[in-house]
């Protein structure tokens, strides 16, 4: 029996006629596609995967030991159930070829059409790997919001909460800003790697979810349990490792964004390094003011701020403004979180400060700095971008405080919608039962702690009797007893 004969494809059929590009049994549908773009595609998915799993870390250094691995478990939920959840509808509700502003429908729902048609972000790359590409941006989405429950949120309904988050706030402004059907797509708002979607939509999330949630209670008569109670990282080490590998993963979050490999990816790179590097240098810099000590709290702190101000302007702006938007978006979020007693939010993870104040900055900072010759790095925008104020386009900075604006008001309030309802589901209330703050979630929810070695280690380490420590090992009062503080200021 002869072997058919396999023909390059030359030319796309028309995606109605066939969503997956062609018959690979006779037609090669890999030929149109540059071997260097795949790659470099393939490369950044897999860099930005390990975002997810290095912010559990992140939050699992900052948090206090006995909340710490519910955490690192709350990052693999997140790789995971967001995975499923984007393979089965999300894809498809935020890149389906539909026309009308809102949201997309199910017609790629389970990949069923996703193969190797040009994706609508670039026709350089298959729709399949641009799917791959978009998977790790949710799941990273998921897991900054997840910080909220911060040491006293139930766990089953904060992963409830989590789907429910993704499907009505995530992919509805994902679908807005980067489907060329989506209203603020056609306004012309510039995000490059996803403020909107990704930080300002998870900082406020995460500001309703610490509102319903209420303050933390104190562990220690000491305290006045109606204050806000502040607590240093249990494990510097880890926050310090974690916030590194977030810093390599964005390379490939930013640079994968084009999607090509090109001079505009590159550019992207370089624009994001030097924005963290401000921010980090910025922050720290601020904190030795005020304290004349540093903070590797506040250096990871800054380098994270810098990283969000610049996502939605690294393929926008000039290498010559990228460090000046990492130090003022770092800025802008040090004082957010001195200052967020104000709001009587516990957010002992500075998720609103960095990520919703920081990416509202950043968008902002977008629609002034914006260079219109930057886009046209990528090979084949050419004039189609105007820029922003630094071409006296001075209309692209209202377009983007309506574009953060937007953002901002419909996670917020949606956040405070599935919040509500979901608490009043039976069995499904937020917040967790006061002993089970006070012993930690890691041994409620965990088979992996051994409860009567970290009793005898909190007894020993703070100097008090906790549970099931015996009174003889009560020990003076540790210097790392936390201390109630009335103005936000970390302090032991």
């Amino acid at each position: 029996m002869a072997e058919p004969e396999i023909v390059p494809v030359t030319e796309w059929p028309d995606w109605h006629a066939n969503p997956n590009g062609g018959d690979p049994f006779t037609q090669n549908l890999n030929a149109p596609y540059d071997k260097g773009d795949l790659c470099w595609m393939l490369v950044c998915t897999a860099l930005c995967w390990q975002i997810t799993p290095a912010i559990g870390f992140l939050y699992a250094g900052m948090h206090r030991r006995k909340a710490a691995l519910t955490m690192v478990l709350q990052s693999l939920f997140c790789a995971c159930a967001c995975g499923i959840q984007f393979w089965i509808y999300g894809y498809s509700l935020y890149q389906a070829r539909t026309t009308n502003p809102i949201l997309g429908d199910l017609s790629l729902a389970v990949f069923r059409n996703v193969l190797a048609q040009p994706s609508m972000a670039n026709s350089d790359i298959p729709d399949i790997l641009y799917a791959a590409f978009g998977f790790t941006f949710v799941s990273c989405t998921a897991m900054i919001l997840a910080g909220a429950m911060l040491e006293r949120g139930r766990l089953l309904p904060s992963m409830l909460f989590l789907l429910c988050w993704t499907t009505f706030v995530y992919y509805f402004i994902a679908y807005w800003e980067w489907n060329p059907s989506g209203w603020l797509y056609k306004l012309g708002v510039y995000d490059f790697a996803g403020s909107g979607p990704v930080h300002i939509a998870s900082g406020f999330g995460a500001l309703a979810w610490s509102l319903m949630l209420g303050p933390r209670v104190a562990d220690s008569d000491v305290v006045d349990r109606k204050k806000l109670v502040h607590h240093k990282p249990h494990s510097p080490l880890l926050m310090c490792l974690g916030t590194v590998f977030i810093w390599f993963g964005w390379f490939a979050f930013n640079g994968g964004s084009t999607p090509n490999l090109s001079l505009r990816s590159i550019y992207a790179i370089v624009n994001t390094n030097l924005a963290g590097c401000g921010g980090g240098v910025g922050w720290v810099l601020i904190d030795y003011l005020y304290k004349r000590k540093f903070s590797l709290v506040g250096f990871c702190s800054g380098i994270i701020a810098g990283l969000v101000g610049i996502t939605p302007a690294a393929g926008y702006v000039p290498v010559y403004v990228a460090s000046l938007i990492g130090f003022l978006t770092s800025a802008t979020c040090y004082y957010a979180a001195k200052y967020k007693h104000l709001l009587s939010v516990d957010d002992g993870l500075d998720i609103f400060a960095i990520h919703g104040v920081g990416g509202y900055v950043g968008d902002l900072l977008t629609g002034i700095f914006a260079d219109n010759f930057v886009p046209a790095l990528d090979g084949y925008s050419g004039s189609s971008y105007a820029g922003g104020w630094w071409n006296r386009n001075f209309r692209q900075l209202g377009l983007q405080f309506a574009g953060a604006t937007t953002a901002a008001a419909w996670s917020f309030v949606v956040s405070c919608i599935l919040l509500f309802i979901i608490n009043k589901i039976p069995g499904l209330h937020l917040r967790a039962s006061e002993d089970s703050e006070i012993r930690g979630l890691d041994i409620k929810y965990l088979e992996d702690v051994d409860e009567e070695g970290f009793y005898m280690n909190e007894c020993i380490l703070h100097g008090r009797t906790p549970p099931r420590c015996s009174g003889s090992l009560k020990a003076p009062t540790s210097v790392t007893e936390p201390v109630g503080v009335e103005g936000g200021e970390k302090r032991d």
